[in-house]
């Protein structure tokens, strides 16, 4: 699993590279690169908001399967069609949808798998959270460092059928390391209509989230925050790149940097994690990881200063998703896992798609300048909600997890123990 998250995650950070420069370079539009952003995002909250169920009637080995594959495929389909001379915007857009549409439930199938996996291998699972997002990390550097170069070197085209590859790899990596493992089957018995089954399913998991005012205000803070950084990653930071740094090579500096660090701050939390307090540490770590890149950048022209400021920020985020994995992996039961973590995913992506295109549309306006300033304001006020609201002080205790919200084992008042849940 670590193995083929680290692949394909790395072809994921070229194509996070890759598809912004080649649109901007072919067409020069703050704009055009938002609507790319959008229209790769939205069908991943799409998903997100119904794939739930869906993962457990398919089996996670076979949803995480055939999402790397079609992406592949997708992904592999721009440079062909661009080297053919075919390639339209529309086209471009549409491929990327397809990505975005398999990418959550890939994701989710993927995670859920995490407590199982780490129970087999004998890991506590806050060290195994750590490890999982260290790999992800780890692909990440991976790919900001030599994806800069490689646009350089071979164009971002060419880019992206290395990136098409990387899915293929991960693809039989999962197929070989989940095989027999009965948690990544389908998990089919018998029961309602399969639509009347689905519904109630669907339904469970959102219940499940509005019960819990932990998973809901984590839903809540990076519902805001996710759409921030899609504004950050997929437009201001490349077009201040493209303007202000000199090029691609900087780009990819600058994200290895962030990826380093953020690689560091995972593996020092997951040595430590049952030492510390998780809200505190949580709380100040998203405030240093905030709001000042969009300060720095917007201050500067040179690479130093925002260099030093992403490397820093590394750190502090390289902390937060081990926390919020575990704190998610202890309060939902194993039964509800593909579904609520199927809406955390959805809800916290909703306004993802609005980023890109809202800093798209925003940068040509009123320039790039003013954008950076307002949207960094927006995640410091984001990032104060676990100072604010008490809820996030269940991340340190047994009580994180709300009894209130467990599932009724009887939620059919007619006496139907198969309703409500997935068969």
């Amino acid at each position: 699993m670590l193995a083929a998250n680290i692949v394909s995650i790395t072809g994921n950070a070229l194509t996070g590279m890759g598809v912004p420069w080649f649109v901007l370079q072919s067409t020069g539009s703050a704009t055009k690169a938002g609507i790319v952003a959008f229209c790769t995002m939205l069908p991943v909250v799409l998903s997100a908001v119904v794939g739930g169920p869906v993962i457990d009637l398919l089996g996670r080995r076979r949803v995480g399967i055939a999402s790397d594959l079609v992406c592949g495929a997708a992904v592999a389909a721009v440079p062909l069609l661009e080297f053919a001379g075919v390639l339209r915007f529309w086209t471009l857009c549409g491929l990327m949808a397809v990505t975005g549409l398999f990418q959550a439930p890939g994701q989710t199938a993927r995670g859920v798998l995490l407590p199982t996996l780490a129970d087999a291998a004998g890991m506590p699972l806050a060290r195994a959270a750590a490890w999982y997002d260290g790999a992800s990390r780890c692909a990440g550097m991976i790919g900001s460092a030599v994806g800069g170069v490689l646009i350089a070197l071979l164009g971002a085209t060419n880019v992206l059928l290395l990136d098409a590859a990387t899915f293929a790899v991960s693809a039989s990596l999962l197929a070989f390391g989940l095989r027999g493992l009965a948690e990544a089957q389908p998990q089919r018995r018998s029961g309602p209509a399969l639509p009347r089954r689905y519904r109630s399913a669907l339904s469970e998991g959102y219940r499940y989230v509005l019960a819990t005012p932990l998973l809901l205000g984590i839903c809540l803070m990076t519902l805001v925050t996710k759409g921030l950084d899609q504004s950050w990653s997929a437009v201001l930071l490349p077009v201040h790149v493209r303007e202000e740094l000199g090029g691609s090579a900087a780009l990819g500096l600058l994200n290895a940097l962030f990826s380093v660090s953020a690689l560091t701050g995972t593996l020092v939390y997951g040595a430590v994690a049952g030492q510390v307090r998780r809200w505190p540490v949580f709380t100040v770590a998203f405030l240093i990881g905030g709001m000042p890149r969009f300060l720095v950048a917007a201050l500067t022209d040179t690479v130093t200063p925002l260099a030093v400021t992403m490397a820093i920020e590394g750190l502090a985020f390289g902390i937060l998703n081990p926390i919020l994995a575990t704190v998610m992996y202890e309060t939902v039961p194993d039964e509800l896992r593909s579904r609520v973590l199927s809406v955390t995913t959805a809800s916290v992506l909703t306004i993802t798609p609005l980023g890109g295109l809202a800093a798209g549309l925003f940068v040509d306006s009123a320039g790039l300048f003013s954008a950076m300033l307002a949207i960094g304001s927006v995640y410091l006020l984001a990032t104060l909600s676990p100072v604010i609201f008490p809820a996030w002080r269940q991340m340190d205790g047994p009580d994180s997890s709300n009894p209130l919200a467990a599932p009724d084992p009887d939620p059919d008042p007619t006496g139907d123990p198969d309703r409500g849940a997935v068969r």
